[in-house]
């Protein structure tokens, strides 16, 4: 008879079935689940699933439909590339859906595609007009000149750049002169018109750069206005701020005005509800802090009053959407180790609103990553684990209940050996509670001695949940036989404005001592094997392991570090977003008020006490944490005579994007941890 185990959330696994563990290429083999819309009638979702092709070193991504009530999918594209979804008609049911940049429909929802555009230089970011009758979408533009071949014709083999001012390179790109603008142009039956610049000559990008998308530009529910997101500010001002605004454009009249005018820091992801009585969005207040509070706002219409209904709610928002009635907004936020579903009823009367009405609609152990739609009186939204990669449930409001609808990964689950992932609660320095995620390998046995490895998260106001990453994958780590502590140290969401902020400042105070509290903890456990502790992290987390290698006293054997900040004034000096170095170091090195952030938290300043193996990874293409970091930090390794290797990826950003890469950062991160700290029991 088969025993059933469960772990980590809803998913289950036959004992007689899980035979494997998880490895990286078993890990990049996973489809990739995410939701495109809920069909108007609310009778079905529309999903996409990428896969991976490692040969090509490049993915494939199609469309599928299943019904919400649940049953079997239906793949609707077939056709090579990535589809998204752009409209599903209410009345005929046709998916137009964008591909290769172009438009394409499928009549009623099925059958072969059709090719509806032939637009030259394609299109991006695509929304129609409530009344179908325009379409919006983002092109680049040429706005200045900085390129030499520019500037000066004549010389055509040149391949220089002139710049006067800073941001003249972001995350991993070198300014061009070239902006993201919006555009709109007269629609009918695939046929685009002559489209009109709504940003015309504005040295500023809509979608925000370089991850803003579809959410910073939406329609008025009348088709007469456009609403859009952007930081209209150039060179420093733009480098030193967060300050984004709303903006709305007037189609008759091509009159902008800015609606968040006043309001200092972020504002973005705009939503009317569908009656068109509320507008409601997503805000910070402080000028260059990318990680203060992010609260709702809604506007009436009607009377122009704007509303803040998180003001007295001591957690930040990561995205929303609204119920069809205009009544409520469901949102989802971070909470103690977690992501899970909230919900907001708003009264008629929204001066009268009291966060009391916040209700937490999900519990357990598992994220909500994001709402895909609402059917009836349910949600449909993407939730993972430690153990499991993304998939679509459905949420019943009334209860919370979680019904799985897609199983793309079961197969690959179903022979797996999962992990067990427990949460911890451990006293800090200061006296407060420290909240943990500890992971253990598949079939683990208490009366083992086992590895252990204290995972430093990056952010560093980056909430650590029960994520599914497909690089720093805790189900991976663990399958190798390690025990994995993740701490949610000072600077995580889901504990409070005070514990997010604690950090800013504090970069190498007490978020250390909470690493070291949380590890030291974990080590007096009888199957932690104390002297094969290891540190790993990447950006704050390489950061914090770069600290941690000149204070551990012993603690540690081995360390990896990625992108990680090694000596902050020269990190002040390359890197581009400079209104976060200045929120988290509180000034550039040459302000003597900042004296901690360039001396006692400087990782550089404890090299002399470096004596401990360590795997250096850097990015050749990272311009938030420039490759001088890694570089340094290798160096000071080799010429101490310390075991130090370095991993050099020259086409990677901050991140390690293209497939075959990524599996050599995970074979040479396990290899690095088989030489230095292999695991007691192989």
């Amino acid at each position: 008879m088969k025993k059933t185990l469960i772990l980590a959330g809803v998913f289950a696994v036959t004992i007689a079935q899980a035979q494997q563990r998880m490895t990286p290429e078993l890990l990049w083999k996973l489809g990739r689940v995410s939701a495109e819309a809920v069909t108007p009638d609310g009778k079905s979702v529309i999903y996409g699933v990428g896969y991976v092709n490692m040969e090509e070193n490049g993915s494939e991504r199609n469309l599928y439909r299943i019904p919400v009530a649940g049953g079997q999918p239906t793949q609707i594209t077939a056709t090579k590339g990535g589809e998204s979804v752009v409209r599903v008609d209410k009345a005929t049911g046709n998916i137009i859906y964008l591909h290769k940049g172009q438009l394409w429909q499928l009549t009623g929802g099925k059958g072969e595609p059709k090719q509806l555009t032939n637009v030259e230089g394609g299109l991006s970011n695509v929304r129609f007009s409530p009344d179908g009758k325009h379409v919006l979408f983002s092109r680049e533009v040429e706005v200045k000149n900085v390129h030499s071949k520019d500037i000066y014709p004549e010389l055509k083999k040149s391949n220089a750049y002139v710049y006067d001012d800073l941001n003249y390179r972001h995350w991993d790109t070198w300014e061009d002169g070239k902006f993201q603008h919006v555009f709109f142009a007269p629609y009918n039956e695939g046929k685009i018109g002559t489209a009109t610049d709504i940003m015309k000559d504005e040295p500023f990008d809509t979608p925000q750069m370089p991850f803003g998308g579809l959410e910073d530009m939406i329609w008025s529910p009348d088709s007469k206005a456009i609403l859009y997101v952007s930081k209209k500010k150039f060179g420093k001002e733009y480098a030193v701020s967060t300050n984004t605004d709303i903006y709305r454009y007037d189609i008759a009249s091509g009159k902008t005005i800015n609606f968040t005018e006043g309001n200092m820091g972020y504002d973005n992801a705009p939503a009317f509800s569908e009656d068109a009585t509320k507008l409601a969005w997503l805000s910070m207040d402080e000028d260059g802090n990318e990680a203060d509070q992010n609260e709702m706002i809604v506007l009436d219409t009607k009377t122009g009053q704007k509303y803040n209904l998180t003001k007295d709610w001591d957690e930040t928002i990561n995205s929303f959407t609204w119920s069809k009635d205009g009544s409520k907004i469901w949102f989802v936020a971070p909470t103690k180790g977690t992501i899970q579903l909230f919900e907001v009823s708003l009264p008629k009367n929204l001066g009268k609103f009291s966060a009391k009405s916040i209700k937490q609609v999900t519990k357990g152990q598992f994220d909500i990553n994001g709402i895909a739609g609402q059917s009836g009186n349910s949600l449909i939204v993407s939730r993972a684990d430690m153990n499991h990669a993304a998939e679509l449930f459905r949420v019943d409001l009334k209860n919370g209940k979680l019904t799985q609808l897609t199983n793309v990964n079961d197969a690959i689950y179903s022979k797996l050996s999962l992990s067990k992932v427990e949460s911890r609660v451990t006293k800090a320095t200061d006296g407060k509670d420290l909240f943990s995620w500890v992971v253990y390998p598949p079939d683990f046995d208490p009366n083992k001695k086992y590895p252990t490895l204290l995972y430093c998260q990056g952010g560093p106001q980056s909430a650590l949940t029960q994520y599914y990453s497909y690089r720093w994958n805790m189900q991976l780590i663990a399958a190798n036989g390690y025990i994995v502590v993740a701490p949610n140290r000072r600077g995580m969401p889901g504990h409070g404005d005070e514990w997010n902020r604690q950090i800013s400042g504090d970069w190498g105070g007490q978020a250390i001592r909470d690493y070291l509290t949380a590890i030291d903890d974990v080590a007096k456990d009888k199957y932690v094997d104390k002297d094969r502790l290891g540190a790993v992290g990447a950006s704050y987390g390489g950061y914090s392991v770069f600290m941690l290698a000149g204070l551990h006293e012993g603690r540690f054997k081995t360390f990896i570090a990625h992108d990680g900040l090694f000596d902050i004034r020269s990190w002040y000096g390359t890197t581009e977003e400079l209104f976060f170095a200045n929120n988290e170091l509180k000034g550039p090195y040459w302000d003597t008020k900042a004296p901690q952030a360039y001396k006692e938290f400087n990782p550089i300043e404890h090299a002399n006490k470096w004596n401990t193996p360590i795997l250096i990874v850097q990015g050749g293409q990272d311009f938030r944490v420039g490759i001088e970091q890694g570089l340094q930090a290798f160096q000071l390794a080799q010429l101490k005579g310390i075991k130090s290797r370095l991993l050099y990826l020259p086409d990677e950003n901050h991140w390690v994007l293209q497939p075959q890469n990524a599996i050599v950062w995970q074979r040479e991160f396990f290899k690095w941890l088989d030489e230095t700290l292999k695991p007691a029991n192989n």
